[in-house]
């Protein structure tokens, strides 16, 4: 697990800015703290800061150099598969200097060139220069576990893990007034854009080709699309060993380090599926947090019993909600862009008592999207039946918006789902995913911007990137169209980003064994029956582990965690309330509304009703606009 970054000029003014490498390198120190070394040649350069978790030894640095000297790659990420891919490379004849999956990666490129990604199984973003044809080629893994990001003009392409490496080569800081008003509808920007013109990710699944001027970015996998009305389908007990088998297996791929490992254990069905199959292969080391300020949230109970069921080293991290205000200025300068998730806090903070343990840990991201674990997917369940709860919903939105509603209790929380869903119910299943996909309205956001600014924003360009986001729904009573989406866009967007950056912010590796690549062709290989139905949802993940997990797991109610930052508001932050909405700021930026600003600060200063997580993205994002003029 690395960090890597690199330029490739077009002509001589291009060139000039590889006198930045160095420096774009270190700004990603934290994400490999073990070495940080450079390659330069022709009018291109690579950077690289490691993170040894396969072969320690100085063999392993990178930039590497295959021994012809042709082929040197810069590599992220690990290939879980090597073994065996490498034993194919030496019935060919191929000699390794090294131990390490980086090697066998640069050689099974240099034989069989894009070819070559469809058999790696792991997370990975790479670049490899070929120095006889003056070529680039850069690649990103199936559901964009690791980051890859990437700049263009007409002097030069330069790319990086990281917005804020990529920042270091000093280039242009344009807004992309689109992508502002993206943020605060869904909270994170939706690739392949980013907050600046001109900077792009790397979609997952796709590679990118550079040789001269001529850039080609081509996919290289899709998610499976069967027909289920010729299809061959396995029984619901069949597939559930299917599933155990392939979760197994990828499970015990993911514990080869040769570094301290553990796992994450929040004492739901997915960490608790990860540990119990990985405590079969070694003397586990597990980690989880509790919220002693909290206690609606607070699941360490269910973590210990399942700590205690299969008998890891458990350790519990109890935070107070001073400790999640303390940490949110550390986490924010690690997000190029504005990020507005704010359970990335306590993540950031779990990852950084983690790694005073462990450099290696498995979790259980994933499994929601794969296998409908979240809530809206049985409201979307129950609309697409058209039952009787649907028709409720659809009939009494008057009163459900006069109940109160918050995260924050059993019964306020039930009262926000069943509003939530109820004005959904009544629109098109495509609009309902942008709906459910978003925290604010697009006709009420408006409100947010001045006016100049709004009118600037081109909505052509919105309309076009919001069609292709919503394009994949088809509102069919099979569900996957819903999760195919959310593994598009949630999962790759906010779920992912929020992982890599609040882990490697302490040189900590996550693996996500849901996510290889086997499990999810087989999760889409399956009707969504077999995911839910009207009674539970994530129902062969559950039914695959019910005789393996404490039964104290199953039947226990499944809530998001907002932080509490209301009450931050309102005293630990309050002075940078006060500065993030100050008038003259806000005027002088010449973004926001002035006057929705005020009435907002109002409200917040004095414990009025408001929607906390939209007044943190609006914090996220001035905290960001001061940084990055």
């Amino acid at each position: 697990m690395c960090g890597i970054t690199g330029f490739y000029a077009f002509n001589e003014i291009g060139r000039l800015h590889g006198i930045h490498l160095v420096e774009a390198n270190n700004q990603l120190a934290h994400r490999g703290p073990d070495s940080g070394l450079v390659f330069t040649e022709n009018r291109m350069g690579l950077g690289h800061r490691r993170l040894s978790i396969i072969d320690l030894s100085t063999d392993g640095r990178q930039p590497m150099t295959d021994q012809s000297g042709r082929y040197t790659i810069v590599f992220n990420g690990e290939i879980f598969n090597y073994q065996s891919l490498k034993q194919d490379l030496l019935n060919k004849g191929i000699n390794f200097v090294s131990a390490t999956d980086t090697e066998v990666l640069l050689y099974l490129y240099i034989h069989e060139k894009e070819k070559c990604l469809s058999k790696l199984n792991g997370f990975f973003a790479f670049a490899i220069y070929d120095n006889l044809e003056d070529s680039l080629f850069l690649a990103r893994d199936r559901y964009g576990i690791k980051p890859l990001v990437y700049f263009i003009d007409e002097d030069k392409f330069l790319f990086s893990s990281e917005i804020n490496s990529l920042m270091a080569y000093q280039i242009p800081k344009e807004l992309d007034k689109t992508a502002v008003f993206q943020y605060f509808q869904l909270h994170y920007i939706p690739a392949p854009n980013t907050i600046y013109q001109n900077v792009f990710k790397l979609l997952p699944a796709h590679y990118l080709s550079l040789k001269g001027r001529e850039m080609q970015i081509k996919p290289y996998y899709e998610l499976p699309k069967p027909d289920f009305s010729t299809q061959k389908i396995p029984t619901y007990q069949d597939a559930q060993k299917q599933f155990l088998d392939l979760l197994d297996d990828s499970v015990k791929l993911r514990l080869m380090a040769d570094v301290p490992l553990g796992a994450f254990l929040s004492g739901g069905i997915d960490s608790s599926a990860v540990v119990a199959l990985a405590s079969r292969y070694q003397n586990l080391n597990t980690f989880s947090i509790g919220y002693q300020d909290e206690p609606f949230f607070d699941e360490t109970e269910y973590a210990n019993l399942v700590a205690q069921t299969f008998k890891t080293n458990h350790q519990v991290f109890k935070l107070s909600n001073d400790d999640l205000f303390e940490a949110i200025f550390k986490l924010l300068d690690f997000f190029g862009e504005p990020f507005a998730d704010s359970s990335a806090i306590p993540f950031f903070i779990l990852s950084q008592k983690t790694k005073e343990k462990v450099t290696v840990a498995l979790s259980g991201d994933g499994a929601d999207e794969l296998f409908a674990g979240y809530n809206k997917y049985l409201g979307e369940y129950k609309v697409r039946e058209n039952g009787f709860f649907a028709n409720l919903l659809k009939s009494n939105l008057g009163i459900l918006e006069k109940l109160p509603k918050s995260r924050n209790g059993f019964l306020s929380n039930k009262f926000r789902q069943f509003h939530r869903f109820s004005q959904a119910a009544n629109l098109s299943a495509e609009e309902r995913y942008w709906y459910l996909s978003s925290f604010f309205a697009e006709n009420k956001l408006q409100n947010l911007f001045s006016s100049n600014f709004f009118a600037k924003m081109d909505q052509n360009e919105y309309d076009q990137r919001k069609k292709i986001i919503i394009s994949k729904i088809h509102g069919k009573k099979d569900l996957n169209d819903f999760l195919e989406a959310d593994v598009r866009n949630l999962l790759t967007n906010d779920m992912l980003p929020k992982v890599d950056t609040a882990s490697m912010a302490h040189s900590l590796e996550v693996r996500v064994p849901f996510l290889d690549y086997r499990i999810v062709d087989f999760a889409f290989s399956l009707p969504s029956e077999y995911k839910i139905n009207g009674q539970m949802k994530k129902r062969i993940v559950q039914d695959a582990f019910r005789n393996i997990l404490p039964e104290k797991l199953y039947n226990r109610p499944k809530h998001g965690f907002d932080v509490p930052l209301a009450k931050g508001f309102q005293k630990q932050m309050r002075s940078w309330v006060e500065k993030m909405f100050d008038a003259d700021f806000v005027a002088n930026q010449g973004i926001f509304s002035g006057q929705y600003i005020k009435n907002l600060k109002k409200i917040v200063l004095e414990g009025g009703f408001y929607d906390q997580n939209h007044v943190w993205a609006i914090l996220v994002f001035q905290n960001f606009w001061l940084k990055n003029q």
